[in-house]
């Protein structure tokens, strides 16, 4: 890797995670010498299957939960690290494209477009993305990560203005110094209560997601099921599910259940009730068969979900110069969208580009607050939105007086019968909603383009009867069904 711009500023990087590790492939090119501080242990010698096994990682509480990096993200490598891509195909990482993931009604009758290459997924286990991204870093000859380094707190200086500069870090035992600090440790980050305590103003918007994580591994015995007509991702309602093909003949699946599911989120850690469950979601029953695979791992749960806000600068004065958050240490999401991966490694570039731009330290804090709010601020809010639409309806389901009102109904025609229905017929707007998932478009902006709008409103006209081909099979059982099927008693659920 060569060198693009004459900058020597040395940075410290707090956690080398896949935050802190985008952090290095966006600085680094461009000149910056990186020192990345990892409280955790390096990961083991050997290859996907060692760090699989043997990888153990305090900070990173989602290493054995699903991952997969969405367009925006795999674009950036592509484009800027295209050896780091390559080096995570040859390690079984899987890329799952447009076309690999087309409804039904579209098969046999599709024909590809200008930017589908770019609307593919990079999935593989979180282990082994780390590994390999990792590896690669460590190759950079500016970049150093120093394992099993603990920051305890930041070095602050005040001016005469009253604000305060981060000139290094604390550490067990020793004081580091640098030109700026980059803080990617994550959501346990203790950098903004510490910049609090020493009189900074950091407003935070949090609130809950309303789900908890549950995640399985599996090996598949020979090759993968063939595609049935329903989707392996889905929401029930009372659950969501996803999965996710993996590197080495592996994949994983996660259930999503809302937190007011109290015997759910009980029962569900049990290795045969998760199981049980996979075995009536048509759409994970394929893949989870005796024949076809094995469990490889336990069940791992993950809550405290929460989404996350952090404002570093307020009415124009940053909390500190020479800070900057990336990742879930500034903004956090529901790990249920996958976008968290994405989030970091959009940030890191946008950080480089500030730095490039000036060198006056409150600029930069400002010119990448607001840079940072433009690009990911309405993907952060579309989520939020969803996660109160999720949390509301997961409340009704076990409402049993709730009646919906008219405009209720004609909103869920509209969406089950019109964009559903259109979403899996009309290949121009499966793309355009595509786009928003993957980032690559500003979120909601499809389904107001008119356009769009007459494709789907020409759909949902036609009528339930004309459209009986096009209405996806069921995906799942109703939620007392699921419960007496996995032995749950609905009596305790209610």
């Amino acid at each position: 890797m060569t060198e693009t711009s004459p900058r020597k500023e040395h940075a410290l990087v707090i956690g080398a995670g896949i935050a802190g590790l985008n952090v290095a492939l966006a600085l680094a090119p461009a000149g910056y010498q990186l020192t990345l501080l990892e409280r955790d242990a390096p990961p083991p010698e050997g290859d996907a299957e060692t760090a699989f096994a043997d990888w153990r990682r305090q900070g990173v509480g989602h290493l054995r939960h699903s991952h997969a990096f969405l367009a925006r993200l795999r674009t950036l490598i592509k484009e800027h690290h295209p050896a780091l891509l390559a080096q995570l195909l040859d390690a079984g990482a899987r890329e799952l494209r447009f076309a690999d993931n087309l409804p039904e009604p579209m098969r046999g009758v599709f024909k590809s477009a200008p930017g589908d290459d770019d609307l593919a997924v990079l999935t593989s286990r979180r282990t082994t993305l780390e590994l390999v991204i990792r590896r690669y870093v460590e190759t950079l000859p500016n970049v150093t990560i120093r394992s099993g380094a603990f920051v305890r707190e930041p070095v602050l200086s005040v001016g005469a203005d009253g604000g305060m500069r981060m000139k290094g870090l604390k550490l067990d035992d020793e004081t580091l110094c640098a030109d700026f600090v980059i803080d990617a440790a994550g959501r346990l980050s203790s950098i903004p209560d510490q910049l609090r305590a020493a009189g900074a103003i950091i407003p935070e918007e949090s609130e809950d997601c309303g789900i908890l994580y549950f995640t399985r591994h599996y090996r598949l015995k020979a090759g993968e099921p063939a595609r049935g007509k329903t989707s392996g991702t889905g929401d029930l309602g009372y659950i969501k599910y996803g999965l996710f093909p993996g590197d080495n003949g592996c994949f994983s699946i996660t259930l999503a259940v809302p937190e007011i599911e109290t015997e759910m989120r009980a029962a569900i850690v049990r290795p045969e009730v998760f199981d049980g469950i996979c075995r009536n979601l048509p759409g994970l029953a394929i893949w989870i068969d005796d024949a076809v695979a094995e469990p490889i791992s336990r069940v791992f749960g993950m809550g405290d979900l929460k989404s996350h806000w952090r404002a570093f600068v307020t009415e124009g004065r940053p909390a500190a110069t020479g800070y900057f958050a990336v990742g879930d240490a500034a903004v956090r999401s529901n790990p249920l969208f996958g976008r968290g991966c994405s989030f970091a490694a959009v940030a890191a570039y946008v950080l480089r580009d500030v730095l490039a731009d000036t060198a006056d330290p409150a600029a930069r804090a400002r010119l990448y607050d607001q840079r940072v709010r433009e690009v990911l601020r309405p993907h952060f809010e579309n989520m939020r939105t969803q996660d109160r639409a999720a949390i509301k309806r997961a409340r009704q389901m076990l409402d049993e007086t709730h009646k919906p009102t008219m405009r209720a109904r004609m909103t869920k025609s509209f969406l089950e019968d019109g964009v559903a229905i259109a979403l899996r017929s009309d290949p121009v707007l499966f793309r355009a909603a595509l786009r928003d998932f993957h980032m690559l478009d500003k979120p909601g902006a499809w389904i107001k383009e008119p356009a769009n709008v007459a494709r789907i409103l020409s759909w949902w006209a036609r009528g339930k009867r004309a459209n009986a081909d096009r209405y996806a099979p069921p995906i799942g059982p109703n939620r007392t069904e699921m419960y007496q099927a996995v032995g749950i008693d609905t009596a305790l659920a209610l």
